[in-house]
């Protein structure tokens, strides 16, 4: 696939949202029927990539702004978490941006479009800087656990290993360049 003949922006209520359909219809209809009014409501934010050749929605993903918070629980999760932090920097949470909805027209998967994605979003928040941000974190579906792992995101927790999703993050001090 050829990622220069993607254009991506910011939905808006004007967009007209071109075709779409991915392998989960929860995904589907958060596009059509919820993503507008998550953006006007100021709870995600949510980007198209089209691919202008076609005039279709390749894929889109909506962020939203997110922390993780130490759990008494989980003290093995928190150590693996404050490894790379110095002592004096340590806190109770960290910034972390979620990525509430990450989903690839069916006709373009396959071709790395999801690992693309998830590389810029990374840059993003790890490079330009633009606000303070450790981690990004993503309630994973079932079928999309090992497509998470192999770009880099862990299991928080062994709490939720039975459960339709499971919440992971991915560490972006292993991304800055």
């Amino acid at each position: 696939m050829d990622f220069s003949k993607l254009r991506q922006f910011q939905l808006n209520s004007d967009t007209d949202i071109k075709p779409f359909k991915c392998a989960e219809s929860d995904l589907n209809d958060f596009l059509f029927d919820d993503a507008k009014h998550f953006q006007k409501e100021l709870l995600a934010v949510t980007y198209l990539l089209e691919y202008m050749e076609q005039n279709k929605t390749a894929a889109y993903f909506s962020l939203l702004a997110d922390k993780i918070i130490f759990n008494p629980d989980e003290k093995g999760v928190w150590n693996k978490l404050n490894r790379n932090i110095p002592n004096s920097k340590r806190r109770k949470s960290y910034p972390a941006v979620k990525i509430g909805r990450l989903a690839v027209n069916e006709e373009f998967a396959g071709n790395g479009l999801g690992t693309f994605i998830l590389d810029n979003i990374k840059y993003a928040f790890s490079n330009v800087k633009r606000l303070g941000c450790r981690f990004i974190t993503v309630d994973a579906l079932n079928s999309a656990f090992s497509f998470y792992e192999k770009n880099g995101f862990q299991f928080f927790t062994e709490e939720d290993k039975d459960d339709e999703t499971r919440l992971m993050f991915f560490n972006l001090i292993n991304f800055v360049n």
